[in-house]
């Protein structure tokens, strides 16, 4: 594909490069509007700009990502209703932007900072269903899970390391609270409280069979979505007929469970798809990948090396999914003129170098961006996470694993 009109490729340039800061820098001094409006606004310059055409960004937004993600911030609602979130180490059991767009998660990140968002995506590497951009790729190639599980101990045991830090502190915190000394109770207090207990007793243990009978379906339900989701089948309806048997098991008014979506989430990730694929309509990218196809060939270590550097560049710019999107069919024909084995191979270093990209900077994953917003959004222990903050920590650990993984990945 060559490069589109000399005025379309500046100005898609333009809307991208407003779309960009603001995703990055949401309280820009000329133009604190934050993420949401700023991808709006870079998705309505690209129409009007008529880089896309209207019925072309209307056809960009990726309803399957949008359903996936409503489905998965209703399941998530119940799973905090359920405690689930009491417990640690879950991101390796659900897709990261499933983990990372609830609030109770960042609350208890808090005393972290912004580890949150690299932990997400090191777990995502634990399965293949772990990640959005995993699920993409499986369903796209051949089943690649068995690598993936082994390629993933490098990012997975790097964000390990890095909770080490968070729990010590959680700990320390907890110890102060409960080595205060309990309130005791007077005589006639507790003779009545014990009457009381005594009368309730029934009600008691009736209303704690229903709670624990109610968590036992909660999580049997989101047990079924991931199964289904390791068979395969369609992802967003998945999630989405997940959460409307939670509704519905709930049995009362939606409204108060529906009220809790992220809805700017939603639609930030609408702005988004328009705004890239008219990125992508400017022919940058392809004509990108031309140039560097030839000698990312991945049969020599140097190919490796420029494929891996080619995939984080793009993870960074345009985020990880639609590289995904963009390089996926590219990457796998220039691999399947080398050999089957090649392809599988190429698979595999997009499924990981995109992955572990998205720990560079705050716009290389989707996971970052929300686990961004729904910090900045938290009524109770918001915590508002800088481009810069992330980035000194960002950059040496994703240059180390990500060198290590391709190692790995090299050997088969």
């Amino acid at each position: 594909m060559v490069l589109a009109h000399t005025s379309k490729v500046v100005l898609g340039c333009v809307a991208f490069g407003i779309f960009w800061v603001l995703a990055v820098f949401p309280s820009v001094p000329f133009m604190p509007v934050g993420r949401t409006a700023g991808s709006l606004l870079g998705a309505m310059l690209m129409v009007l700009f008529r880089v896309i055409s209207p019925e072309d960004a209307y056809a960009a937004i990726d309803l399957p990502i949008i359903g996936l993600l409503f489905g998965t911030m209703v399941v998530s609602i119940f799973l905090e209703r359920a405690d689930m979130f009491k417990m640690s180490h879950v991101s390796s059991l659900n897709p990261d932007d499933f983990d990372c767009v609830s609030e109770p998660i960042i609350r208890s990140a808090s005393v972290n900072g912004d580890l949150r968002s690299r932990s997400v995506n090191s777990n995502s590497n634990a399965a293949a269903d772990a990640d959005m951009q995993f699920s993409i790729r499986s369903l796209r190639s051949s089943s690649m899970s068995h690598e993936m599980v082994e390629v993933s101990t490098v990012p997975v045991l790097d964000g390990a390391s890095s909770r080490k830090f968070t729990r010590t502190a959680s700990q320390q915190r907890s110890v102060i609270i409960e080595d205060a000394p309990p309130s005791s109770p007077t005589d006639d207090e507790a003779a009545a409280n014990g009457d009381k207990d005594k009368g309730e007793l029934p009600e008691v243990v009736e209303k704690r069979w229903k709670v624990l009978v109610w968590k036992t379906a909660v999580y049997l339900i989101t047990l079924g979505m991931l199964i289904a989701l390791l068979m395969g089948l369609n992802m967003s309806w998945t999630a989405i007929t997940a959460a409307l048997v939670l509704l519905a098991l709930d049995f009362t008014d939606a409204q108060a469970c529906l009220e809790k979506v992220s809805y700017s989430l939603l639609i930030f990730f609408c702005g988004m798809f328009i705004t890239v694929d008219g990125f992508n309509k400017t022919g940058i990218p392809n004509t990108m990948w031309e140039l560097v196809e030839p000698y990312s060939r991945i049969d020599s270590a140097r190919g490796v090396a420029l494929l891996g550097l080619v995939i984080l560049i793009l993870s960074n710019v345009a985020s990880n999914v639609p590289t995904v999107l963009l390089l996926g069919t590219r990457v796998a024909a220039s691999a399947a003129a080398i050999s089957p084995a090649s392809e599988r191979k190429a698979w595999l270093i997009l499924a990981y170098v995109s992955t572990v990209a998205g720990n560079l900077t705050l716009l290389g994953s989707a996971a970052n961006l929300i686990v961004c917003e729904q910090a900045r959004r938290a009524q109770f222990f918001g915590y508002n996470l800088s481009f810069w903050s992330h980035l000194r920590f960002g950059v040496p650990s994703t240059i180390v694993v990500t060198a290590i993984g391709l190692l790995i990945v090299s050997s088969y």
